[in-house]
């Protein structure tokens, strides 16, 4: 079958590209339906990934969060119309100990890789998890942002001591809302902290335990973990608060992504015998574990709809740059693109 792809060939200009697949595979044909944009489609986007990467990477199809129905499955595991959250990663090998996301031979969606912006998307099966029928849609589209979270708290479970009175989360975005939102159900007993910069963002964190803006922290306010969700540049202030107010052996997972190296205060760090947990992506696992998160936790659902920003229905390359455009100027949340075209 002809397959249509539209792809990104340079900053903020699309085409449409033509892929002839065999249905004499065993992979799973999904339709998408809706589709999330990330930062990272947005760097590509606007073509701040810088001229050398670019010459790398495009061109290519971008979004790596979506979800779809299934079209067309070989095996006849999946019934057409069945509703799945799609997997970016796609390993090449298995590893004892080196996770999927890790795995320098991992392939992943939209980066440097063709991701979901295709009328059919051809996925082996272990690369689709099902949701749940009545799912809010636009909610599901961003669960791979959600999944890294949950990866997160993975490592961080198995890697940091046991005391957990106290979580400080770092960051008043997207990222933020998600990690405290889930520290919240998984510690129930635990009390959440959240430090931002922007008031009006932090007032949406109405499940906090504490919340305080980062240049009005109390001199009393001590933490046993912390999460960094900040990125850029910003990651390296929050990484420094954080050791301020971790008491010793504590711990620091670092979410947020920066282009360029920053300075952590190493002498506190080792003073205080602080653990650094670093976490980029997700597997598998992770969305298997996030969709039975919303399975046991039902009403997080109603929480993550205050992250839906824009909702921009697709159904021609120039819709597709007016959801990219309205999600630059968009302060908030995450912009949806239901899948039309």
């Amino acid at each position: 079958m002809i397959n249509q792809v539209y792809r990104l060939v340079s900053p903020r200009q699309f085409e449409v590209t033509y892929q002839d697949f065999s249905l004499q595979t065993n992979m799973v044909v999904i339709r998408p339906t809706h589709l999330s944009i990330c930062n990272a489609d947005q760097r590509y986007y606007t073509g701040s990934r810088g001229k050398e990467v670019l010459a790398k990477k495009l061109p290519m199809a971008l979004i790596h969060e979506g979800i779809g129905k299934v079209v067309y499955d070989p095996k006849g595991e999946f019934a057409s119309g069945t509703k799945v959250v799609m997997v970016p990663n796609i390993p090449t090998e298995e590893d004892e100990f080196i996770g999927e996301n890790y795995l320098r031979t991992s392939k992943f969606r939209s980066s440097g890789y063709d991701g979901f912006m295709q009328d059919y998307v051809f996925l082996n099966r272990d690369r689709l998890v099902e949701i749940p029928e009545d799912m809010n849609p636009h909610v599901a589209a961003f669960t791979e942002l959600i999944t890294i979270a949950m990866h997160s708290l993975t490592r961080f479970e198995s890697r940091s001591h046991k005391r957990r009175n106290t979580f400080g989360v770092w960051g008043d975005g997207n990222l933020g809302f998600i990690m405290c939102l889930l520290l919240k159900k998984k510690y129930p007993g635990s009390k959440v902290i959240s430090f931002g910069k922007t008031k009006y963002k932090m007032d949406r964190f109405s499940f906090v335990d504490e919340s305080y803006q980062i240049d009005e922290i109390p001199e009393h306010v001590t933490i046993d973990h912390a999460f960094e969700c900040v990125g850029g540049l910003g990651s390296q202030y929050a990484i420094d608060q954080s050791i301020d107010v971790l008491v010793p052996e504590g711990s620091i997972s670092i979410l947020g992504v920066s282009e360029y190296p920053v300075e952590v205060n190493t002498r506190m760090l080792l003073e205080k015998g602080i653990t650094m947990i670093g976490s980029s992506r997700s597997g598998r696992a992770d969305f298997e574990n996030t969709v039975a998160f919303y399975k046991d936790y039902p009403d997080v659902v109603d929480y993550f709809t205050t992250l839906i920003g824009e909702v921009q229905t697709v159904s021609s390359i120039q819709t597709i740059i007016e959801a990219f455009e309205k999600d630059l100027t968009s302060s908030w949340g995450k912009t949806i693109m239901e899948w039309k075209i």
